[in-house]
């Protein structure tokens, strides 16, 4: 006569090598550890990037200008001292056809320009200032933008 069939559960709790409370506790313990560690990844904030001075102008969308603007004030709010967000802005205030705001920006830009020693102000944004300043001016929004040494022509290198 031949043994009976084992039932399939038991096959498996032989072939595991345990059965019952420890066993149990096994399986709870690895089952407490794996939602620990899903859980853990799951609040963990990603890493945010710190702003940067030339944000205002990275990613303008034409269909999204007023984020693009909130965006830039931001920006502005975050580096005071420093012309070049108020200068992006200005041309965020133009796209968005805000005369007045852009050459309030300007007016902004030139007066912190002004704080810094011509030699150190950076060429690009030396023109761009001369430029907007010019268009403020013969639009008759440049009331007090007066020239200022920092926006003093670079002299021409021979060659």
């Amino acid at each position: 006569m031949s043994a009976p069939a084992a039932h399939p559960l038991d096959r498996i709790r032989r072939h595991q090598g345990s059965s019952g409370p420890a066993a149990a506790a096994r399986s709870l313990a690895l089952a407490v550890a794996v939602t620990g560690l899903l859980t853990a990844c799951a609040e963990e904030p990603l890493p945010q990037r710190r702003i940067s001075a030339d944000d205002c102008l990275s990613e303008v969308r034409m269909e999204r200008l007023k984020e693009a603007l909130e965006r830039c004030d931001k920006v502005v709010a975050a580096y005071p001292n420093d012309p070049l967000p108020l200068n992006e802005r200005y041309v965020l205030h133009t796209l968005a056809e805000d005369d007045k705001a852009a050459c309030r920006d300007l007016a902004q830009a030139l007066a912190l320009a002004g704080r810094i020693p011509a030699g150190r102000l950076d060429p690009i944004l030396r023109h761009d200032l001369q430029i907007r300043r010019a268009d403020c001016v013969s639009a008759g929004l440049g009331a007090g933008m007066a020239p200022s040494p920092a926006l003093q022509q670079l002299p021409h290198k021979n060659r």
